[in-house]
């Protein structure tokens, strides 16, 4: 059984009835925003299943629903039920296929440091990897994740450097970057809800941390999305005229790409070999980055 100490929080209101003062809309819209986040965690177990058909999805129900308890109604920057958040996390590490352990921490991430759950009940409720994969992320989430404005690029770089290994250092199971920067790519992408010096400061700190820790690990989508997200709150105007150029290229060529691998796919099934074909479009970032180190325009790399 899932159980949560005493949340300290405010009496809640008797509820009433629209013809009493209540809003006619206000019980029915917290009923929908309850189901909206449920519905996502259901949808997270069910994209489990489909790789671990015969995985503990008890566990990560489990851990989804004392998220959703524990954090209540808390709300974060967008307006959005902050439950949204770990469940958003642990759907990215769904994405990579992980075990249902880690997902359980990824849902659970941020219980510790924002609600009266401990450790003590995590690790009676989902066992001893679990317990120890929150208390990592909460670690690592009370460092220091600045670096020094009064130094020199080459400073910076060194300081971002030695973040980067302390990080690496401070972890004894890989799960808990894996978690970390899975909380840092969704935090990225509803960054907008955020104060814009807030947005800077944020973006910069993935920029010089957190994407290359992905690079160093190998995880290459995560670091080029965070890149492109961090490129578009540092520079956002040749951020959206790079991105438009992009797509409106993207466009044109479709037919063309589309061609081209109907015909490699077609030649390779005429002898015996069975392959799918697939494209990658390289991300903003990388090639905003090649323009500027070689001085050449867009038509000229791409």
């Amino acid at each position: 059984m899932v159980t949560v100490p005493t949340l300290h929080r405010d009496p809640a209101p008797t509820p009433r009835t629209a013809g009493s003062g209540e809003p006619a809309n206000g019980l029915a819209e917290a009923a929908d925003r309850e189901l909206h986040v449920r519905r996502r965690l259901e949808d997270l177990v069910e994209t489990i299943s489909e790789y671990l058909p015969n995985g503990n999805l008890d566990l990560v129900r489990r851990a989804g629903e004392l998220a959703i308890v524990a954090h209540g109604d808390e709300r974060r920057k967008s307006g959005e039920p902050y439950a949204l958040h770990p469940i958003a996390v642990g759907a990215i590490l769904a994405r990579m296929q992980l075990d249902p352990e880690t997902i359980a921490g990824a849902l659970l991430h941020d219980v510790v440091e924002d609600t009266p759950v401990d450790s003590a009940q995590i690790e009676r409720e989902f066992g001893p990897r679990v317990a120890r994969l929150v208390d990592g992320v909460t670690k690592l989430g009370r460092l220091p994740w600045t670096t020094d404005d009064g130094g020199g690029a080459r400073e910076k770089t060194h300081q971002a450097e030695s973040l980067r290994k302390m990080f690496l250092a401070m972890v004894d199971d890989i799960g808990v970057v894996l978690i970390k920067l899975a909380d840092r790519l969704h935090n990225m992408r509803t960054l907008a809800a955020l104060p814009l010096d807030k947005q800077r400061k944020i973006a910069q700190q993935t920029m010089e941390i957190y994407a290359p820790l992905a690079n160093r690990l190998g995880i290459w989508p995560f670091k080029s999305e965070l890149e492109d997200l961090s490129f578009r709150y540092l520079d956002p105007e040749p951020f959206a005229a790079l991105h438009d150029e992009l797509e409106k290229r993207g466009r044109d060529s479709a037919p063309y790409l589309e061609g081209v691998r109907t015909e490699v796919t077609a030649a390779l099934r005429a002898g015996g070999i069975e392959a799918e074909i697939t494209g990658r479009a390289k991300h903003i970032f990388s090639i905003y980055r090649k323009m500027k180190r070689t001085q050449r325009s867009l038509d000229e790399i791409y």
